[in-house]
């Protein structure tokens, strides 16, 4: 059997640590709520409004920079 050698080898797995925390969360929420939760009860929790905002904030952000260097790439092509 082997062991982890003692010292700083620790990995941390950053989407499974916040996937953790937002388990915890849907505990406290459950423990706390008379009913089940509702699916829009859920989604608050969860945050899911929030990351489909940035979501949209990033994809329209990316759309623009596209325009952008088609705009630049057809002023370079028009010039030559």
């Amino acid at each position: 059997m082997r062991v982890a050698p003692v010292g700083g080898t620790a990995v941390q797995d950053h989407v499974a640590l916040a996937e953790i925390e937002l388990c915890g969360e849907l505990i406290i929420a459950a423990s706390a709520a008379e009913d089940r939760l509702s699916l829009e009860s859920i989604d608050e929790v969860l945050r899911v409004a929030e990351e489909r905002a940035v979501g949209e904030e990033r994809a329209v952000g990316e759309e623009r920079a596209v325009a952008e260097e088609r705009a630049v790439a057809e002023e370079r092509a028009v010039g030559e």
